[in-house]
This record gives C-alpha cells, structure tokens and sequence, in this order.
C-alpha cells in the first residue's frame, strides 16, 4: 500500500507541477497589472489545461476543481472562470457494485423497494442517482459510489503530501491563502460523504423556505436514508438554463432570474445555512415557473453577526468607502492580524475606481468579484470558509444569469431584500458599534497614562507657583505638550503616520518649554 501510495503521488505531482508553475507565473502578472492589459486567451489555455487536469486524476481533484472555481484569493479571474464550468459528470458505476451498498443499510431491496431502474440518471464523483418506487410513490434514491471513502482518504493523502513541495512554487501571500483553502476542503468533502448531514442540510432549508411559494425543497424519506443512502420526493422539472425548454412553457425569464437571486440570497441573509453549489444541475423549473432545488450536500453556514459584518462590507463596497470596507473585511476574519491598513485601503480604493463610469446600483456580483478578484490576490487574506462558499454561490449564480441575458440588476434586487429585512439600517448601527469599540480601545489607551500625565502638570504648576514668574512658560507648554500627545493617542489606529507625529512633536514642545524655563 506504501509503494502504491508514493507511486499515485508521483503521478499526480507530475500532472499538477506543470499547471502549477503556470499558475505563479500567471498570477504574479495579473496581480502586478492587476488584470489590464494581460493575454486573457493565454490564460483560460492554462486554465482549460489543469480543468482538463482535474477530470483526468478524478473525484478528489474535480471536487477540488470546483472548490477553486470560487477562490479569488487564490486565482485570476479567467482561471475561475474556467473552472467553474467544471461538472461534476462521472459515469456511473454498474448497478451490482452499487446493491450491496443499499442492501447492507436496509436488507433485501425487493422487500424495501417495491421497484427499482438499475440504470442511473445521474453519476457524480461521490455519489449516483437512480429512480424508484415506494408504495407506488416515486422516488430519487442517491447511493455513495462504490469504495468512494478509500479513493477520497488516499487521494487526500497524497494532496497534503504534495501541498508543501508545490507551494514552494509559488509567492508567500498564496501559500497563506492554499494552506487555509486545503483545510476547509477537507471538511467540506467529508461533510458531504455523510448523508445523514446532507439529510439534515435538506429539512433545515425546506423549514426555512417553507413560506417562500417561489422555491420547492424535495421531502426526505428517513426509513429509506443511512450514511450511505439519501432517498428523497421525486420532482421533475426544465434545467433552469435549458432555454428552449423554459419558452416552450411560456416562463418568464427575466421573472425567473430575480426570482434565483432573491431565493438564494434570502437564504443567505434570512437564516443561518444557505445552499451553495447552485449549479444548473441543482435547480429545475416547474411548468408553472417554480423553482425546484436538489443536491444539499454543499451548504454555508453565518451567524446573526457575521450576515452584519457581510452586509456592511456590501454597502462600503457600493458606497465606494475603503476605510468601511477594511474594518468589515478585518471583522469578518479576512485579514492576517498584521496587516497594512493604508496598503489595502489603497488597493481597494484603485479597485473601485477603476470601474468608474458605473453607478453602485449598476454593479453586479461580477463587478464585486472583480474588486475581490484584483485587491485580495494582493495580499495574504485568509477567506474563511463559509464566506468562501458565499463566494462560490453567488458566483455561480452569477452565471445563470449570463446564459439568459436578460435585463437585471443584482443590486437592486438585493437592495430590496436587504431594505425588507431591516439589514441596512442594521448594518449602520454595527459599524457605529465598531467605530465606538476602536475609540474606546484609544481612550483606554490614554487613560492608562493619564494618571501620570496629570501628577506631572500637577507637579510643574506647585512647583511654578513658588518661583519667579519667569518659568511659567513650563505650564501651558505641558498642556499643550499633553493634549497633542492624547490627541495623537487617540487617533493612532485609525492614521499612524499622523498620530506618530503628533507624538514627536509633543515630546519637541515639551522640551522646548523645559530648556526655556532653565533660562
């Protein structure tokens, strides 16, 4: 086994190395020219080289494929771009490898099913769908592919192996960011091996979504479900981008793209999990317009506090205010602890401005990618995990869009999901919270000399009060000495170059009175 792992790491070194020495070179350029200017055909040809890279080493690596498809942090633009048109289409295994795996959970099939199709309508890299019957109820019935978690256990294995040696290939900042993208991988793989999670995933959003006449969430069949088997209501409907199909019915389609963002983004903002690998295989249309969601193996997951946080970094993004946006990315965990406040403040500010000529409520998840795209490859930000999904949701609705071309403006819609929701007004009161918290933090700060400051003008004034008056000049020099340096205390977090010279200039202020009072 020791023999044949080394030799699949061999193997898969050998196919990666060529995409990832690609990618330093690819990357180091688009962030230096921050995406102008740059040989777009060249890059989606490295790109479409390690997609085709990623079919061919399997699961692991087109779940992987599918993970970077969001990862600004990480990729330029055209990579994402390619990746993200990544399906998870496997051929299905045969069904006789697939039986024992249901008939262990469950016993006999003929005695749990009254019929199954041994033909599956779908194959993916974890798992297969096929169609049954229960008490002439039709039904979906997902299986685990046959020896999945051997394959999924080896080949992640070989991907921590392989990490450290190919991220000496690459700039420092990347290395922070693949480090974190490798470990939040893992857990989202893992998660989703487990059907019971996934059962569990599916009640919670149709709970949510119940009073939403938009959007149907499948029922689950418990006594039919297991780790290894999902069964769940059967319900047909058009590909949510199989255009032909959505005339012929006479949908809506414009109706249908606002109806996909405000379901998705109601998720996200509303409750605590959302579902994020809305991919068109996931969403079908009913006759009526209706949108159907399947597959909840992938999900998100924020708190009340950190939708806040993710709200106002929306509004300082389309409010053009790079201070605001710096203190919701820091909130959210997005920034290494160390960071240049002023560097990516910058960098943000560049960012926006380069999309000028467009109003904030002409931008779409496009054009906010694009700033997360061009200012996050810069630096060492860590994207923890659920926003990374939050990411790859919105990104891939995104695309949805494209392929119908309709007229839209996503940030209208979401306006008036946030506006329904009270989150704007919510948002301004967070970011006067963190605005007092850093002031207070400044005060504390300060008081903590104060003390000192006080017995020292304290004493300068006894002292001056029993000599000659020709030393007052030490007393209003200590005052102004001492309100500049509080002053400049006050205001070192939020500009450090000003405060310092504050600083300086009272210690200049009160030596100038200490040398005058020797006079």
């Amino acid at each position: 086994m020791g023999k044949l792992s080394t030799l699949r790491t061999i193997h898969v070194l050998i196919k990666l190395l060529p995409s990832i020495i690609a990618l330093r070179s690819d990357r180091r350029k688009w962030v230096k020219q921050e995406g102008k200017d740059v040989d777009l055909e060249k890059y989606r040809r490295n790109a479409r080289k390690v997609l085709d890279t990623f079919l061919t080493l399997g699961p692991v690596y087109i779940k992987l494929g599918q993970w970077l498809s969001s990862r600004a942090d990480i990729l330029p633009q055209p990579y994402m771009q390619e990746l993200s048109k990544l399906q998870d289409d496997v051929p299905a295994e045969s069904f006789e490898k697939v039986k024992p795996i249901i008939e262990k959970d469950f016993g006999p099939l003929e005695k749990k099913f009254s019929s199954i199709d041994q033909t599956a309508i779908s194959g993916a890299s974890l798992g297969q769908v096929y169609l049954a019957n229960i008490d002439n109820q039709k039904v979906v019935v997902k299986v685990k592919r046959p020896g999945i978690e051997k394959v999924v256990e080896e080949d992640l294995k070989v991907l921590k192996k392989i990490l450290p040696l190919a991220l000496k290939f690459v700039d420092p900042n990347l290395r922070f960011s693949a480090k974190a993208m490798l470990s939040q991988f893992i857990e989202t793989i893992h998660e989703e091996m487990d059907y019971t999670i996934e059962s569990e995933n599916l009640k919670q959003i149709k709970k949510n979504m119940e009073k939403n006449g938009n959007v149907i969430v499948p029922s689950v069949y418990d006594d039919y479900s297991s780790k290894n088997v999902l069964t769940m209501e059967y319900i047909p409907g058009i590909k949510i981008t199989n255009i032909e199909g959505l005339d012929e019915k006479g949908i809506d389609r414009q109706k249908l793209v606002i109806d996909v963002h405000k379901v998705f983004f109601t998720m996200l903002l509303r409750h605590s999990i959302f579902h994020a690998d809305p991919h068109p295989g996931n969403i079908s249309v009913t006759n009526e317009g209706k949108l159907i969601l399947y597959d909840y193996g992938m999900v998100g997951r924020l708190d009340n506090d950190t939708r806040k946080r993710l709200v106002r970094l929306y509004l300082a993004l389309v409010e053009k205010d790079p201070p605001r946006t710096v203190n919701a990315m820091s909130e959210l965990g997005m920034l290494m602890p160390d960071y240049n406040r002023s560097v990516i403040e910058r960098a943000i500010e560049l960012s926006v401005q380069a999309m000028h000529g467009k109003k904030p409520d002409e931008m779409e998840v496009k054009g906010l990618m694009e700033i997360a795209n061009k200012t996050m490859s810069r630096f060492p930000f860590m994207l923890p995990k659920h926003l990374a999904l939050y990411m790859r949701m919105a990104s891939i609705i995104e695309g949805i869009y494209k392929t119908h071309q309709v007229d839209f403006k996503f940030v209208k819609i979401l306006k008036n999901i946030l506006e329904d929701e009270h989150l704007i007004r919510d948002a301004y009161i967070e970011e006067l919270k963190y605005s007092f918290t850093r002031f207070a933090k400044s005060i504390d700060a300060t008081i903590s000399i104060a003390p000192e400051l006080k017995k020292f003008i304290d004493e300068n004034r006894s002292i001056q009060l029993n000599t000659k008056p020709k030393s007052t000049i030490l007393l209003p020099g200590s005052i102004i000495s001492s309100a500049i340096f509080l002053g400049s205390a006050m205001i070192y977090s939020t500009n450090e170059a000003l405060a310092s010279v504050g600083m300086i200039g009272s210690l200049i202020i009160m030596t100038i009175s200490i040398l005058l009072r020797k006079k």
